[in-house]
């Protein structure tokens, strides 16, 4: 996790301090005697309010509500003051400052006070509460439950969190009343109950092996209950959580086959045949199979997608154990290929079709269908538009798929529909031009109208998305000023380190690597903005655990390279650069192209780099002898190309781009070229790579 705030220890105090002198005010609404006086000091105070005193307010409030008979008419009398939106306001803005205590408390009073007013107070006090949820003590934890519960929140990934944290200090837990709330721990959870909980528990990435067991079994008890699309869900999540049950599993299994046998819905078959796949030593027999092809021409693109991925996984499993249905699993197969084709080449309707494209992914629709579907929106690309055109270029950045019409018709439709367009869907716009590196023609008017559509926006975004905006546009090369002071800055990046506790692990490190890399290419690209590198000891901790070996073309080379060189001694594998780019090989030349041995002179950059914090960090290297020149040596496998054609991608040109700031000659080694067999023999490789580093032709 960052913890930006060690970053700027002094800048971080000042957005701390408060005003220390509260208890006079406090001890006038307390003489208080109606809620009109409470108001009207609110009225008189608010430019000095604090925590403490809103947390007093809102109590004071709900005690005058307990004494009154008529409640439901003081409660709308509450929220008709003019000043209780003052109140709503200075509770917004104190969040950030309130302890645990009078976070929870606030959010309890203003729910009994004002029920049904002011949702986005109530928003914020509860997500600033599951923030701190693993540090409150038993008591918070118990109103804050008692909270959700007012809230209808019962199936909440919420409760499931708090489900998690109560099942861990069970024996410490006197407190009836959050037991009673949850009911976690309690067999009178009902089938929803429970499939929302276990669907929490997915969420939080639980490894809670008891809780997982007990909520099995509720599910198993409720089995015959659920609905098709239910007992998929529970199969994945079950799996996930790596939940072992052959006896559970078993009746799975038996429902699962029961409603395939009297299902003729293709969605529905699909959905069975795909949870059937994900079951252990789970298979279909030749009676299952023939309905599967029934149902084949009725089948949209969504549900052949699902039949071949399931499949897909009998066939590896099959294989495997070498079973003897393998052979009519690979004719179903060719079947799906046949019927997605037709569909495509039938479609007529760019949004019909994109309703069943939107969602498609897996093995299948890659190696099968993903030619025929470039064809098929080349062939309606004249129906792209401002409603569609965001989510068509997401898609296209999904498949690593170049086509340079489709994202000139794009940048085309930006250009002159900018107006209609969304300015929250421009980073799906930007997308497929950054991870395919790839300028339209009128590429500098395109980015220009993007970014300024965005500008007065900014604010309105939040972190991971701004993180994920600035480094797509930094992949291309651009780097505006107002989208980078937006996000280098004390208090975005402390919102966004508070966000990062909220997010699934997966989505949290690709934010922060996605920042890192945005932190780096701003560094290198733009020393004028000054701003800091920060990433140091994150990248220490990241490259200490990633130390990783050789693939077999990367031994392949080092041993060759250190013939063509002259020794082990000249060459440098697995190299870190300052600011944290690895380099495959390193090795240097001097001013005669001779190779230099490491150790004849200074060089260091073998080991972790040390990083400054000041502002004008500058890249001194190692020195090197004069005329000699240090070059940097990369293999390049198919995820750094265009999945149709060998073009640079993004990240790998803006690497290059980085290297070459860095003052290193940089000679790429495609995958390709390795393979071909033009390099079949050792002697041929040898030759390739003295041409590469000498410029020369034979030895």
């Amino acid at each position: 996790m960052l913890r930006l705030r060690a970053i700027y220890p002094c800048s971080w105090r000042v957005f701390q301090f408060r005003t220390c002198s509260c208890k006079p005010l406090i001890s006038q609404m307390i003489k208080c005697t109606d809620e009109e006086q409470v108001f009207d000091l609110i009225k008189k105070n608010k430019a000095t309010f604090s925590e403490k005193q809103v947390e007093c307010a809102f109590n004071i409030l709900w005690q005058f509500q307990q004494q009154r008979t008529s409640f439901l008419k003081n409660v709308d009398c509450i929220r008709d003051y003019p000043h209780f939106l003052t109140l709503h306001n200075l509770a917004t803005s104190q969040i950030e400052f309130m302890d645990d205590d009078t976070l929870v408390n606030v959010l309890y009073f203003i729910q009994q006070c004002a029920p049904e007013a002011h949702d986005l107070l109530v928003e914020a006090l509860v997500i600033e509460s599951w923030r701190r949820l693993e540090r409150f003590d038993i008591n918070v934890l118990s109103k804050f439950s008692s909270c959700l519960a007012n809230q209808l929140l019962y199936y909440s990934p919420l409760m499931g969190k708090i489900a998690d944290i109560v099942h861990r200090n069970l024996e410490t837990i006197d407190d009836l009343r959050l037991k009673s709330t949850i009911l976690l721990m309690s067999e009178e959870l009902t089938s929803q109950q429970a499939l929302a909980v276990m669907s929490a528990m997915e969420e939080m990435e639980s490894r809670n092996s008891h809780l997982i067991k007990k909520i099995a079994s509720i599910l198993h008890k409720h089995l015959d209950d659920y609905k098709p699309f239910e007992l998929l869900k529970i199969t994945q999540t079950l799996t996930f959580l790596h939940f072992q049950s052959k006896e559970l599993f078993v009746k799975l299994r038996e429902l699962l086959l029961r409603y395939l046998k009297i299902s003729v819905i293709p969605s529905e078959i699909a959905i069975l045949v795909y949870a059937l796949s994900i079951l252990p030593s789970s298979n279909l027999c030749e009676v299952e199979i023939s309905q599967i092809e029934a149902v084949l021409p009725q089948c949209d693109l969504n549900d052949l997608n699902g039949f071949a991925t399931s499949v897909l996984r009998w066939i590896h499993y099959d294989r495997k154990y070498l079973d003897s249905t393998t052979g009519k699993q690979l004719k179903l197969l060719q079947k799906l290929d046949h019927y997605g084709l037709q569909r495509l080449r039938n479609s007529n309707s760019l949004n019909l079709l994109w309703k069943e494209l939107k969602s498609l992914k897996g093995d299948w629709f890659t190696e099968s269908l993903l030619e025929e579907t470039v064809a098929t929106l080349l062939r309606l690309m004249d129906e792209i538009n401002s409603k569609n055109v965001a989510e068509i270029a997401s898609f296209i950045s999904r498949t690593n798929y170049l086509n340079t019409l489709l994202l000139d018709r794009i940048a085309s439709v930006v250009v002159q529909q900018i107006e209609k367009i969304h300015p929250f869907e421009i980073l799906g716009i930007i997308l497929p031009f950054s991870a395919l590196n790839y300028d339209p023609p009128q590429n500098d008017e395109f980015f220009r109208i993007c970014i300024q559509h965005l500008n007065s926006y900014l604010s309105g975004l939040e972190p991971p998305m701004l993180v994920f905006l600035g480094f797509s546009l930094a992949a291309l090369g651009y780097f505006p000023e107002d989208l980078l002071k937006a996000i280098f800055n004390i208090k975005f990046l402390s919102k966004m380190d508070s966000q990062l506790e909220l997010l699934c692990s997966s989505l949290n490190r690709r934010v922060q690597f996605r920042l890192m890399e945005l932190n780096r290419a701003v560094c290198l690209e733009c020393p004028e903005y000054q701003i800091p590198w920060f990433h140091d000891r994150f990248c220490q901790q990241q490259y200490n655990k990633d130390i990783g070996s050789m693939n077999g073309a990367q031994k392949q080379i080092y041993k060759m390279l250190a013939e063509v060189l002259g020794g082990t001694n000249c060459v440098k594998a697995s190299v870190l650069t300052p600011y944290y780019h690895r380099i495959d090989f390193e090795c240097v030349l001097d001013k005669k192209k001779k190779p230099l041995p490491y150790g004849s002179h200074n060089i260091t950059l073998g080991k972790l780099p040390e990083m400054h914090w000041e502002s004008n960090t500058q890249i001194t290297g190692s020195r090197l002898p004069p005329g000699a020149e240090r070059i940097a040596l990369q293999f390049l496998d198919s995820r750094a190309f265009c999945r149709n054609i060998p073009h640079l991608k993004g990240k790998s040109a803006m690497k290059k781009r980085h290297l070459e700031i860095l003052g290193y000659h940089i000679i790429q080694i495609p995958h390709f070229e390795w393979n071909s067999m033009a390099l079949s023999t050792k002697e041929a490789r040898m030759d390739y790579l003295r041409e590469r580093i000498f410029g020369e032709g034979k030895s």
